[in-house]
């Protein structure tokens, strides 16, 4: 790991325990989940956002006003917006993305849920993904929240990762052990 990546996790790590422990004390986890859904979707979808989170271009002020009036439209949270104002002040946006993802493991293990990767050669349909989870579920003993990926190279199957086990029942690894076993042979 690099070491500005260990830095931002360590950065992201501090405000995220003191945004969710703000969230806990007051009942608004729900709200908490909202919030970070929100900025992840919006991180995703807008390109400006991104560069505003990352660009050493802007001034503080200018990062101020910008998040400011992000916040506002997105209607986020008094503790969320709170908190992008001092990152902001303190020119610490570009640890978002990490913060964001801090907040969504503590918001799911505190809901008692673990986040399963799946990565599939086609986009899993809604049943799909509900029979998966419900499988998963029963096999780990907590509920499983799908995060699915897709990667056509993968020809068929699946890639599951829950923690740190991984089930891989693609076609490209099959084949990939039959080539290894040939070359064994030959």
């Amino acid at each position: 790991m690099s070491e500005t990546v260990g830095i931002s996790t360590g950065i992201a790590a501090r405000y995220a325990t003191a945004v969710f422990d703000l969230a806990r004390d007051g009942k608004a986890i729900a709200g908490l989940e909202k919030d970070v859904d929100a900025l992840d979707a919006a991180m995703v979808e807008s390109d400006g956002l991104r560069i505003l989170l990352s660009s050493p271009l802007y001034s503080r002020d200018e990062q101020a006003t910008a998040i400011a009036a992000v916040a506002a439209k997105m209607k986020l949270s008094k503790t969320i917006s709170n908190v992008l104002a001092l990152m902001a002040s303190k020119r610490r946006l570009f640890v978002l993305p990490q913060l964001v993802a801090t907040l969504r493991a503590k918001i799911a293990d505190h809901k008692g849920e673990v986040t399963a990767d799946v990565t599939s050669a086609k986009a899993l349909t809604k049943a799909q993904s509900d029979k998966l989870a419900k499988t998963l579920t029963a096999q780990m003993g907590v509920d499983v929240k799908i995060k699915a990926t897709v990667d056509e190279s993968l020809i068929g199957g699946l890639i599951v990762k829950v923690g740190s086990k991984m089930i891989d029942t693609s076609i490209k690894s099959k084949l990939n052990a039959l080539q290894n076993t040939m070359k064994e042979v030959g």
